[in-house]
């Protein structure tokens, strides 16, 4: 459940690179001013700043275990270290890429209202299943059974196109009508799965704790936004970072995106011509 006792800061208060690295740099309840380090991507780390992925949480609402991402406190507001955000995103960026080379399945589930559209846009854009409505329990612990669910779903949306349709009675009719209405809301996103994904990203663990711990028990990898109230502790890719504004969830989703169609275009295709080529070294040979 989201915490109710959490603070954000307007993000559309920081209009420029100046004014959020003063925000940083000013003393607070528990500041350390930190040089930046030479090797951080100082593009990323502006970017960062306009979409406000440094704001976190009030401090009392901090999980003890979100400390290492704090830079310093501002007006009792977390505010992380942007550079590690950036190396944890990083992180995600190759573990991202390599699934999409070797042709793997992403779910992307935000089923909060910041959440919602930033989760749709990213993984239409690289065709990947998502959820954005209430997360169904199960989804991944008893797939065999949503799948027969959404089998379902399918063959009604496609006996609708046919003349099948008109055997049925005008009640029946709308009877399905109502089914499909209601399962395309939750089973709309994720009708192309066939299987189990290869790995789910998650906005806010914390808000979608179901999600996140039946993904666990099933062995599935987990990347996931979190704020400063989150435990990152069991999530194999923690990125601790804004989960509360739409620009911030949108920049996370976006690098991800770009990393996954990265990673497809690095798909090897020559093997099947490396096994044609030594087995006309053997023909030759026999000979």
């Amino acid at each position: 459940m989201q915490n109710t006792d959490t603070t954000t800061v307007d993000t559309t208060t920081v209009d420029t690179k100046d004014e959020a690295e003063e925000t940083l740099l000013s003393s607070g309840d528990d500041a350390e001013v930190k040089e930046a380090k030479p090797t951080a991507d100082m593009g990323e780390i502006d970017s960062m700043f306009k979409a406000g992925v440094h704001y976190g949480y009030s401090r009392r609402s901090r999980h003890p275990k979100t400390r290492p991402y704090i830079f310093t406190t501002k007006n009792n507001v977390e505010i992380f270290d942007l550079e590690k955000v950036d190396g944890k995103i990083k992180e995600v960026e190759e573990f991202v890429k390599g699934l999409a080379k070797e042709g793997k399945v992403v779910l992307f589930v935000g089923t909060k209202p910041e959440a919602k559209e930033a989760v749709l846009e990213t993984a239409k854009d690289i065709n990947m299943p998502f959820c954005i409505e209430r997360w169904l329990g199960g989804t991944f612990t008893n797939f065999s059974n949503i799948r027969k669910r959404m089998d379902y779903f399918e063959g009604l949306k496609e006996t609708k196109t046919t003349d099948k349709w008109l055997k049925y009675t005008k009640k029946e009719r709308s009877e399905f009508d109502k089914d499909i209405e209601k399962m395309e809301r939750f089973f709309g996103g994720l009708v192309s799965l066939k299987k189990k994904p290869d790995a789910v990203v998650i906005i806010d663990a914390k808000y979608e704790e179901v999600a996140k711990d039946e993904a666990l028990k099933s062995a599935v990898p987990v990347i996931s936004l979190i704020n400063s109230d989150n435990n990152p502790t069991g999530i194999d890719y923690p990125v601790v970072g804004n989960d509360a504004t739409r620009s911030s969830i949108k920049y996370f989703l976006d690098r991800i995106g770009k990393a996954y169609k990265a990673g497809a275009t690095m798909k090897v295709t020559d093997v099947p011509k490396v096994e044609k080529v030594e087995d006309e070294k053997e023909l030759t040979k026999s000979e």
